[in-house]
């Protein structure tokens, strides 16, 4: 198997940033703050997962909020729209299908559709949940157990989920 990391000191920007870009979703800027800080730091920490995990997950967290905004923004809705119409990134197909989101019976697509609506209309960005390895029936229960959350509550949980979607991401390069 190719590890992809074994030649990440060779890498172009271009390609370094093709590499990671899909890490963070459509967020291309993770992947270029990356690459700067792979230049400042030639012999540094990019040679494990775990360490560029760490580096990329504190480009996030020291964005600006707005940037964290369009990061959220950036997801797409679980079982929504985008799914329906096969516009998701590799990833986000991958991830979905994995929790079964690919097989709902009309009545649960008609059910995460309202979900979804209700969340986005309280919050401003979808519900984003690390759904590697969740069943339909606890994206559901997150959904039931989030929507209640005040708006600070639920940006930093929706932070904290999409840094575990990214380590998930990092894990299948």
């Amino acid at each position: 198997m190719h590890d992809p990391l074994a030649t990440l000191d060779n890498l172009n920007k271009a390609d370094f940033i093709s590499l990671f870009s899909g890490i963070y979703e459509h967020s291309d800027w993770v992947a270029d703050a990356l690459w700067h800080q792979k230049v400042q730091h030639p012999s540094g920490y990019f040679h494990d997962i775990t360490s560029i995990k760490i580096v990329m997950a504190n480009i996030v967290e020291n964005s600006t909020d707005e940037q964290k905004l369009l990061l959220l923004r950036a997801h797409p809705d679980l079982a929504g729209k985008a799914a329906l119409a096969g516009e998701l990134t590799h990833a986000s197909t991958n991830e979905q299908a994995g929790a079964g989101l690919d097989h709902c019976s009309e009545e649960e697509l008609a059910h995460f559709l309202q979900l979804n609506n209700r969340y986005h209309e309280k919050f401003g960005f979808p519900f984003i949940m690390a759904v590697k390895g969740a069943t339909k029936a606890q994206i559901l229960a997150g959904f039931e157990a989030r929507t209640p959350n005040d708006c600070q509550t639920e940006f930093d949980r929706a932070m904290s989920e999409v840094h575990k979607i990214a380590g998930f991401r990092l894990a299948d390069l």
